[in-house]
């Protein structure tokens, strides 16, 4: 049996945390890069692993305020919250969550990944702040899961009225985890991935990506291919993240952010003019940017002035300037491409 790709719609068996995430209504909120633990199959950023800094979405942040604002922008129904190990600033997750749940209400949905098992003091802490806990039990306790701590967490975390379930990414053994699902609401597997910090071990375990273009590894589909047979089990493929999570997530936050001369592709991203001035003539410049174009069809950003591409496009041969097109991820986010005009 094969693993099958992601569906069209909603799978029956997801948890609740991953129906948001489906429709890119869940803001991604990374609470530490700490972490006790050196798996070596871990996808963190050198910016993110081993330091302790807070990131909601891609942006670097301080306080519950900024992550507050920042699930504004993209009218999030849910957090989230992940690292590193988030048991390690444990006050941290709890004031996030708290702002977060006081600002949108109790409806909030938030989940926490955690490679502990919580106990009972981590989770009264966690108790009206965190409604789903996902443990990732390390891959050596696999054999033995049924005699973990994880499973006695699960337990309790049950009675005390939590949504829980493993996930883990998908690695030779999968099956051994069979027993651990009558304690479970959920079993997640993540289509094992290829980045910038594990690349060394992947390599030297033979692994090699599955394609040119998303970050799976070859055969991890296989692997999982006995466990998604049980009904609590749902695979969570590399090119559904890309091609379906982070592009609705996107394209909620360019719905509250884009400017009036911003287009908004089908991907979510935002595409622009640029016309990066020459020392000394950014007022003659803007003066005759007014001559052509309403006040909010161009923006004044110092240095340089935006505007939509089409029209950067038509009057390019009247302004002075180095001229390009920019597409990139909405609120100030990452560039994907620069095309000069």
């Amino acid at each position: 049996m094969t693993v099958p790709s992601h569906p069209a719609e909603v799978p029956a068996n997801l948890a609740k945390g991953c129906v948001l995430c489906y429709q890119g209504a869940k803001m991604v909120l990374f609470i530490t890069g700490r972490c006790r633990r050196s798996c070596w199959y871990c996808p963190l950023s050198e910016e993110r692993k081993g330091n302790d800094v807070i990131f909601a979405n891609e942006h670097r942040i301080e306080s519950p305020a900024q992550a507050v604002a920042i699930a504004e922008r993209m009218s999030a129904l849910g957090t989230g919250i992940t690292g590193g190990e988030p048991l390690l600033c444990l006050d941290r997750v709890a004031e996030y969550g708290r702002s977060l749940k006081e600002h949108f209400g109790p409806e909030h949905q938030i989940h926490i990944y955690t490679a502990q098992a919580p106990a009972k003091a981590d989770l009264e802490k966690l108790k009206g702040v965190v409604d789903e806990i996902r443990l990732h039990p390390p891959h050596e306790c696999w054999n033995h899961i049924s005699d973990t701590d994880f499973i006695a967490s699960a337990m309790l975390a049950k009675e005390m009225g939590f949504d829980i379930g493993i996930e883990v990414p998908a690695l030779p053994g999968l099956d051994l985890l069979v027993p651990a699902l009558p304690f479970l609401d959920f079993l997640n597997i993540n289509e094992l991935e290829w980045g910038e910090t594990n690349a060394d071990e992947m390599r030297g375990r033979g692994y090699e990506p599955a394609d040119g273009v998303h970050n799976a590894i070859a055969g991890a589909r296989d692997w999982a291919a006995e466990l998604v047979k049980y009904e609590k089990v749902h695979w969570c493929a590399s090119s559904f993240k890309d091609s379906v999570q982070l592009r609705e997530r996107l394209k909620r936050i360019a719905e509250n952010t884009a400017r009036p001369f911003d287009e908004v592709t089908e991907d979510g991203t935002i595409v622009y003019g640029v016309l990066n001035l020459h020392p000394g003539t950014r007022d003659e410049v803007v003066a005759r940017c007014r001559k052509f174009l309403a006040e909010d069809e161009f923006a004044d950003c110092g240095d340089r002035v935006e505007t939509a591409w089409w029209l950067l496009e038509e009057y390019k041969d009247r302004i002075p300037g180095k001229k390009s097109v920019v597409e990139r991820y909405p609120d100030g986010g990452m560039i994907v491409e620069v095309t000069p005009l």
